[in-house]
């Protein structure tokens, strides 16, 4: 590990810390696929509920069953349960940068906020990576969600070589 990485891995294990976060267990997958797949400096994650402890804090749909501002929340946990599908291919430090997020917003007739809920994922992405948090992003307004999920957040991230 070169000095610039072992200083990467002090601050980013720091900025979980000063943030309060602490990463879950990886999730099972709820289907026939995997959590996470890496090809060459690449790692896709599946799309990510937000399971606490096996169980969704909130089911239905945005602006109708769930706030906007419970949503977002819940896009947050997605992104954390990212992070833990991420960790079992690489450790988060070796993340160079996020590439993309596509958040699923299960939404009510007529909703069309689906940003500001995806924002409560970007909005953790910058809080933890900073600079190499910024990404590209789709917010989509879906009728359905597995398991009547509200949100559903899946990520891209750039990794150094292992």
């Amino acid at each position: 590990m070169t000095q610039t990485q072992t200083a990467q891995h002090t601050i980013t294990r720091q900025r979980l810390t000063e943030l309060g976060l602490e990463l879950p267990a990886p999730s099972s997958p709820v289907a026939s696929y995997v959590s996470a797949v890496r090809t060459g400096n690449y790692l896709y994650t599946s799309g990510q509920l937000p399971l606490v402890d096996g169980a969704l804090p909130h089911t239905g749909k945005v602006a109708g069953d769930v706030s906007v501002e419970d949503a977002a929340e819940l896009a947050r946990i997605c992104t954390l349960n990212a992070f833990a599908a991420i960790s079992t291919l690489v450790d988060l430090d070796s993340i160079i940068r996020v590439v993309k997020v596509v958040g699923f917003v299960a939404s009510a007739p007529g909703f069309n906020g689906q940003p500001a809920v995806v924002n409560g994922a970007s909005d953790l992405l910058l809080a933890v990576f900073g600079d190499k948090g910024q990404h590209a992003r789709s917010a989509v307004g879906v009728a359905e969600l597995p398991l009547d999920a509200p949100v559903e957040v899946e990520l891209i991230v750039e990794v150094d070589e292992q």
